[in-house]
This record gives structure tokens, C-alpha cells and sequence, in this order.
């Protein structure tokens, strides 16, 4: 089984279910399993690059690291905490430290379900699936194609421009106000040929006979197989059993709202 082959709508519904399930429990532990799974699956079936993953990924650890470390030193102190250090105004309990930890794990196993989505899904297949399984109007669907196609159009445009100015000797912004009249200079360009972009693409899917109905046929089809099922049924079970083995340990608490 490859996670490229998996229905991307299945596994958009897999990924939401399994955070909003992890997001009902507030332990280290539940994270901390489902962290070690979905990577685990990630590289074993994903075909996936570490230096990709990573790349992705590091964000999410700066994020978790801020969390726990401002948890930790600046804990909502309660009766009966052990206070494990203090110096002046920064005290560090051992359940500070828990509800710290299990914040930080919290945020990286709903990154590493995300990316496991991201690296192992075509955008092109994914809204054609949600155009055949989840009945997107083919409307709004081409419409975030065409969008994310220019994307990387808009960007050598921009590099375009840049190289132009230099060429022309356009000095550098500096001041506030030369920062604003450059980007003027950017965007204005920009948003032209974004424009004309925009009516030529239009013009093209009306010549082709694009009309926007939902009966349509596909020249792709993208269809739901025993496989798809077989994922989702896999990695909602691991979700809870994360959260079983977290009640094992003595760990497993639910989320009240408080930190």
C-alpha cells in the first residue's frame, strides 16, 4: 500500500477525525503514540524525502518548544502543586511540566498528520476528488486550480521585474516610505498580468466548452477503493489506541478548556 495511491478525500477525513479526536485528550502520551505512528507510516508507505519532512516539520517544533517552555515557567498555580523550581517570578511544577509537554506533543502529532497529508497528496487529485466524491462545485474546484497554477507564474514575474530594476539601476528601498513606492512597483505589474492572466484562462475554458455543470464527465476519475477504507480504519484505530494506552500508564485526561 502506498499513501500516494489513497483516495485524497478519505484521506482528508481521516487526518480531521483523527485531530479532532486527539484534540478530546490533554496527555503526553496520546500525542507522543500518534506522533510515532504517523511518521512511522509516513516513511514506510509514503515514499516521502526526511530533508522535505523536516523542512516542513521544523516550524511545528519551534511552535511546541515556545508552548512548552512558556507553560512550564509561567504555570496557573494551584493547590496542591509540587513545585519542582523557583527563582523571582518563574516557578516550575511538575503538573506545569505535564500540561506543558503534553501542549507541545499535542501540537506536533496534528503537524505530523498534516504533513503526512501534504507530502503524499497532488492538489490536482485531491480537488478532483472532492469535485467526484464530495460533490465540489467544478466552479469553485478549477477555480483554486487555475489559482494554484499561477502561483509559481506569479513568482518568476516578480524575479522578472527585480532583475529589471536592477538592470535600470533602481536603487534600493531603505526609508518606510521608498518601501511603499517599491511595492508599488511590484504589485501593480503584477496584478496586471495576473489580470490578463485571468481572462485569457477564462476565455479558454469557455472555448472548450467549460460551462461549469456538475454532471460532467472526467477525463480522471478518481475512485474509492477497499484500500482507502483499510486507512482510515487503521489510523483511527491508532488514535484510540494511543489514548487506551495513555489510560494503561495513568496518564489519559481529558481536555477542559484550561491550560
Amino acid at each position: 500500500m502506498s499513501l500516494h495511491e489513497v483516495n485524497p478525500s478519505i484521506k482528508a477525513f481521516t487526518v480531521v477525525v483523527s485531530i479532532l479526536i486527539l484534540s478530546v485528550f490533554f496527555d503526553p502520551i496520546t500525542p507522543l503514540v500518534t506522533i510515532l505512528w504517523s511518521v512511522t507510516v509516513t516513511f514506510l508507505f509514503g515514499r516521502v524525502s526526511f530533508k522535505k519532512w523536516l523542512l516542513l516539520f521544523t516550524p511545528f517544533l519551534f511552535i511546541a518548544v515556545i508552548y512548552v517552555w512558556s507553560t512550564m515557567l509561567f504555570p496557573r498555580l494551584q493547590v496542591g502543586d509540587h513545585i519542582i523550581w523557583e527563582w523571582g517570578i518563574l516557578t516550575v511544577t511538575a503538573e506545569g511540566f505535564q500540561r506543558g509537554v503534553s501542549l507541545g506533543l499535542r501540537v506536533l502529532s496534528f503537524a505530523t498528520l498534516s504533513i503526512m497529508f501534504t507530502l503524499t497528496t497532488k492538489p490536482t487529485d485531491f480537488l478532483l476528488s472532492l469535485m467526484q466524491q464530495c460533490k465540489l462545485p467544478p466552479k469553485l474546484a478549477y477555480g483554486i486550480m487555475a489559482g494554484y497554477r499561477f502561483l509559481p507564474l506569479i513568482r518568476e514575474e516578480f524575479l522578472t521585474l527585480k532583475n529589471a530594476h536592477r538592470v535600470r539601476g533602481v536603487a534600493g528601498a531603505r526609508t518606510i516610505p521608498e518601501k511603499i513606492q517599491q511595492l508599488k512597483r511590484y504589485v501593480i505589474p503584477l496584478l496586471a498580468g495576473a489580470i490578463r492572466k485571468a481572462e485569457r484562462t477564462a476565455l479558454a475554458m469557455e472555448s472548450k466548452g467549460f460551462t461549469g455543470a456538475k454532471n460532467r464527465i472526467f477525463y480522471r476519475e478518481i475512485t474509492v477503493s477497499r484500500i482507502d477504507w483499510i486507512f482510515l480504519l487503521l489510523m483511527i484505530s491508532a488514535v484510540i489506541l494511543s489514548a487506551f494506552i495513555s489510560w494503561k500508564l495513568g496518564y489519559l485526561q481529558f481536555y477542559n478548556g484550561e491550560l
